[in-house]
């Protein structure tokens, strides 16, 4: 069944790479809410004193003017209106600015700052009528919509609480003179949201945790998605094995093809065979060109007959180069003096034939 379609394996690597490329990452919006909220509430608390000043030195003026018998000019209108706006700029626009970049980093740290051309592709399935319907009573709305439900309940929990304890003290704020009754409802304000930022910090961490696992849910993969994709990166063994047998034929082919340049071919009578090339102006030492077992030594042998190759029969030999020197590559040290005794052989043979 799990091959038939049932996603049960975890993402690879690959995979998680393909979602991210796409755009499709977890993150926890209620993370974002949770720390605009909470750093919010100190930057309105560390820049209320200016907000304050500012709004202050506006009302003087407007109260300045009320005091006034002059006219009022279009000029003074818009004076007005323009020092209206700058206050409100001045007490509002770092706070905004914050919000953007709190909002911005939240989302970041969740993300890794991805930025995806791919979700901003037009895509039909998102006005598509009958796939919004199926998006709206999906499990993952369902899920929201609940937990939307939950923090209404929590958020109207703490408050009634909160006027419940509080309701007499305040009432008794209308005794109180203008600066006793302000300070007392600021703190009790800061006392409520405090709670209030508490209480959605830890259902922000709740919903990482759940954003995370219905994230690793949804790219989950089929077996066979997973062999798929490791045929992808790895190659079809069959494919492989193919290239491979392709590439030892040229390999051999070309082996073959060398035998003839040989000076000497040693042999194990038959189920070894290596063929040494050694050019004293170009070679340091003897070099391995061909070498065989079997049918491959057979074969090797049978060229050096057709080219008059000098062959000589030396068991130990033929296998201790065969099984570590590699083909085209110089023999080793221990292997000198036995093998200069056979070119020396060699070397007699021609001069004699000479």
């Amino acid at each position: 069944m799990a091959d038939s379609g049932e996603k049960t394996e975890k993402a690879t690597s690959k995979k998680r790479k393909d979602e991210r490329k796409k755009g499709n990452v977890f993150s926890s919006r209620d993370i974002v809410t949770a720390a605009s909220i909470l750093i919010m509430f100190f930057a309105i608390r560390l820049w209320f004193p200016v907000m304050y000043e500012n709004i202050y030195v506006l009302f003087q003026r407007f109260d300045g003017y009320a005091d006034t018998n002059e006219t009022i000019t279009t000029s003074m209108v818009t004076n007005l209106y323009l020092d209206a706006a700058m206050t409100v700029l001045i007490a509002a626009m770092p706070l905004l600015f914050l919000s953007m970049m709190v909002s911005i980093l939240a989302t970041g740290a969740q993300t890794k700052f991805l930025f995806s051309q791919e979700a901003l592709k037009p895509k039909f399935s998102r006005i598509n009528p009958i796939e919004g319907f199926k998006r709206m009573f999906s499990l993952r709305s369902i899920i929201e919509l609940l937990k939307g439900l939950v923090k209404i309940v929590i958020l109207v929990v703490i408050v009634y609480r909160y006027l419940i304890v509080r309701i007499l003290p305040l009432a008794n704020t209308l005794f109180m003179n203008l600066e006793q009754s302000t300070t007392y409802i600021l703190s009790s304000v800061i006392w409520l949201i405090v709670n209030i930022s508490i209480v959605f910090i830890c259902i922000a961490a709740l919903d990482f945790l759940y954003q995370r696992w219905d994230y690793e849910r949804r790219i989950k993969m089929t077996k066979h998605e997973v062999k798929e994709e490791y045929k992808q990166l790895e190659g079809d063994p069959m494919v492989k094995r193919r290239i491979r047998d392709v590439q030892m034929k040229f390999a051999m082919s070309r082996m073959m093809q060398q035998v003839p340049t040989a000076d000497v071919i040693i042999k194990n009578p038959t189920h070894y065979a290596v063929a040494l090339r050694y050019d004293v102006e170009k070679d340091m030492a003897p070099v391995l060109v061909a070498k065989g077992i079997d049918e491959l030594a057979l074969r090797i042998i049978k060229i050096g007959e057709e080219n008059d190759i000098f062959i000589t029969e030396n068991k130990p030999l033929a296998q201790a180069i065969y099984g570590s020197v590699e083909l085209n590559r110089e023999i080793s040290v221990e292997f000198y003096d036995t093998v200069a005794e056979i070119l020396a052989l060699l070397y007699r043979m021609k001069n004699k034939s000479i």
